[in-house]
């Protein structure tokens, strides 16, 4: 039976083996040795480099979104008491009722409302918002 050598076989460095070849070749005859730096360091800075650059990027699309709910038409803000007829900008507040006194009063107004017996109303709907309504 013949005797096998205790040397791996490498291939013959050719004229045909690209230099790509050549650079993974080397590669991964040393990932064993060191696997942090060949493999873990470079996995870490992509996952941090792509954290900073999805950041702007999130950002805008909230930005983006903010902007969109916010135009608002010159009508709509005059319905909803954003606006003055003068076009001032500022919210009116008109509360319809004052918190007067300390919180146990309020806590003790607030008991001896009858809250057992009460009748469901509908909220009256703008026009052409849908109702709900089958």
């Amino acid at each position: 039976m013949p005797v096998f050598q205790a040397k791996t076989f490498r291939r013959a460095t050719t004229a045909s083996s690209s230099l790509g070849e050549r650079i993974g070749a080397a590669y991964r005859a040393t990932l064993p040795k060191h696997p942090f730096l060949l493999f873990g360091l470079p996995f870490v800075m992509i996952i941090v480099a792509g954290s900073f650059a999805l950041t702007p990027a999130a950002a805008l699309r909230y930005e983006r979104y903010d902007r969109k709910v916010k135009q608002l038409s010159q009508d709509e803000a005059m319905s909803l008491g954003l606006k003055g007829p003068d076009g001032e900008e500022g919210i009116k507040r008109n509360p319809r009722r004052r918190v007067i006194g300390d919180e146990r009063e309020e806590y003790y107004r607030l008991m001896a409302k009858d809250l057992d017996n009460w009748e469901q109303k509908r909220v009256q709907r703008f026009e052409g918002e849908p109702d709900g309504k089958l």
